[in-house]
């Protein structure tokens, strides 16, 4: 067991788009993630995921509308629902879902990653 820094953690991640898990707990994962641009349109059919931003401004975009979180603010996106992450400026956020979440949910393509770096 050790403190986790995530000055530290972030430091050390150099892409975007690009999920490292820094922990793991009971099925669950604690993903960091820098992003930065537009995400693509996805949902995740049982997954709910929180997004809890670390430094920076994360827009959440919903089909009726778009939520601003920043640092220290966390939104919980429920199972289903369709949703857009968006950064204009890079942003690190981070994540709490299950193990078997992928990132890209319903979507795949170039930003889908199955196997996720460790930090």
């Amino acid at each position: 067991m050790d403190a986790i820094d995530l000055d530290d953690a972030f430091a050390r991640i150099d892409t975007h788009w690009d999920p490292h898990v820094a922990g793991e707990l009971n099925g669950q994962q604690v993903r960091l993630v820098k992003l930065k641009g537009e995400f693509v349109w996805h949902k995740h059919e049982v997954e709910d995921e929180l997004f809890l931003v670390h430094k920076g401004q994360l827009y959440m975009r919903f089909r009726d509308r778009e939520l601003a979180v920043g640092p220290g603010q966390f939104v919980i996106v429920p199972h289903g629902v369709e949703h857009q992450p968006y950064a204009p400026e890079e942003v690190e956020v981070v994540l709490f879902e299950p193990a078997s979440t992928v990132n890209t949910g319903d979507e795949r393509g170039e930003l889908t990653r199955h196997v996720l770096k460790h930090v």
